[in-house]
């Protein structure tokens, strides 16, 4: 049994496409709108394809036209948007309790909408979308509310309009039972398909169902599915949608565990990016510093994330003002060809001379028919740089930079040319003193109860692993 049927233990239906539209449409107790820019009525098709749809769907509405569609709701500048689809639900939303309250104590209202833009007939064109719903889980309840962003991998037109809609069915399907276990509801967004299809790179829940729910955890939870190979949030702590953030901008990002951010991780970002906008390149170009942390990281020492630890780190990151990106890509080139499919401005990627070091470790490429040398040709394939901070292991030895790395005998004219190009930027603006600095050190002097770690943090990092005990800290 999928986890969607667990709110429901006594139901004997396999949960496919056509069962969950017909449970929808047999409940009496929601009534609603379905609003569909765009890719065809591909949702509400199924509600009326299955049977009973008049118990359910007050109305179904298709502005197709841009005039039609600004004339409903409100102009905008893109209509293939998270503006244009909440505009919409909130339009159907509050018509429906409008048009409707002679039956409002007994019926929970809801909006359904989506704006998508398929395959075109030419060809060549992203094919995305925003869904979402807005409903009541009782009548007369503060409504609650789901969006998405739904990517369509098919190559067929009529092919991404079927995913559509089974996505869509499986949403509405979602929100009626299983809307007290988020989770679970992510989990049944891909019933009946497959990562292939379809990917949801955005979720964000809000309303009274959801008060205790933290949408940082939700992304999360996307990129354990495997629904999306990256989620991305920001200091405020709201999810975004990776492709409108990165838009048009320069890029610069680091790697790292961030357990907890410390000042070298902040000297690390800062040397960069003095660098990095000094590049001819991104001269007066719009420029998102990003911090970046893989899977692999969050689950080290296990199979599962720690969301207490998860959180933890995200919180920290948000006090230092940081956009969070969480991926599945744990070499380099994947993020780079990632990022490089949402801009077309420069690219940086902020490391030590120890993740420069791993870079070059042929294990790590065994997957790719030309091994190393294929490896770098995607990283650099776009002019990306690599903003290189020295390193020093201990106080008694010499500091080691990109100018005095030493590789493997058969890797050093590999090395020669990437940085007699100007692959490897070297950060010599970097403050000596924080080359002592560890994440790891100070993590150990949290759990012995040594208070010299918090001269090893930023004061905003210490005051939140003080007062929210994180780490283990007992002071």
């Amino acid at each position: 049994m999928t986890p969607s049927m667990k709110a429901d233990p006594t139901e004997t239906q396999t949960v496919d496409t056509h069962s969950k539209a017909l449970k929808v449409n047999l409940d009496p107790r929601w009534y609603g709108t379905f609003a569909e820019i765009g890719a065809g009525q591909e949702v509400v098709r199924w509600f009326f394809r299955v049977g009973g749809a008049a118990g359910t769907i007050a109305k179904s509405i298709s502005a197709y036209d841009m005039k039609v569609s600004d004339a409903i709701y409100g102009r905008s500048d893109r209509y293939v948007s998270r503006g244009r689809l909440q505009a919409m639900l909130d339009r159907e939303f509050a018509l429906d309790i409008e048009r409707l309250a002679d039956r409002g104590d007994s019926t929970a209202f809801f909006a359904f909408a989506d704006t998508v833009v398929a395959r075109s007939y030419k060809g060549g064109n992203e094919c995305h979308g925003w869904m979402g719903i807005k409903f009541q889980s009782r009548p007369h309840d503060q409504p609650s509310q789901i969006l998405i962003h739904v990517r369509m991998l098919d190559a067929e037109a009529s092919l991404q309009q079927e995913a559509l809609g089974i996505v869509g069915v499986n949403l509405c399907y979602g929100a009626f039972y299983l809307n007290h276990m988020p989770e679970e509801l992510i989990e049944s967004l891909l019933d009946k398909l497959t990562t292939g299809r379809i990917e949801i790179d955005m979720i964000e829940f809000s309303g009274i169902e959801f008060r205790n729910v933290d949408n940082r955890v939700m992304a999360l939870k996307l990129v354990q599915l495997g629904l999306s190979g990256a989620a991305m949030f920001g200091a405020n702590r709201e999810v975004l949608q990776p492709t409108e953030v990165l838009y048009k901008k320069a890029v610069l990002v680091e790697r790292g565990s961030f357990r907890p951010t410390t000042h070298v991780n902040l000297d690390m970002l800062e040397c960069a990016l003095e660098k990095f906008k000094a590049d001819p390149a991104v001269a007066d170009k719009p420029v998102l510093p990003v911090m970046e942390i893989t899977m692999r990281n969050l689950l080290a020492g296990g199979t599962d994330v720690d969301r207490r630890d998860f959180l933890a780190r995200a919180e920290l990151l948000a006090a230092c003002g940081m956009t969070v990106l969480i991926s599945d890509y744990f070499e380099y080139y994947r993020l780079a060809a990632y990022l490089a499919w949402r801009t077309k401005e420069r690219i940086g990627i902020v490391m030590g001379v120890p993740s420069l070091i791993e870079l070059f470790d042929e294990k790590y490429y065994s997957q790719l028919p030309g091994g190393t040398l294929e490896s770098f040709g995607r990283l650099f394939k776009n002019d990306l740089k690599l903003y290189i901070y020295p390193y020093r292991p201990s106080e008694k030895e010499e500091i080691q930079t990109v100018k005095t790395l030493k590789v493997k005998p058969d890797l050093v004219p590999l090395y020669e040319y990437l940085s007699n190009r100007g692959s490897f930027v070297h950060l010599d603006n970097f403050k000596p003193e924080y080359l002592s600095i560890f994440s790891r050190d100070v993590l150990k002097r949290i759990a012995a109860g040594d208070k010299s770690w918090d001269k090893m943090v930023p004061p905003q990092v210490a005051e939140l692993i003080r007062t929210r005990h994180f780490f283990g800290c007992t002071e």
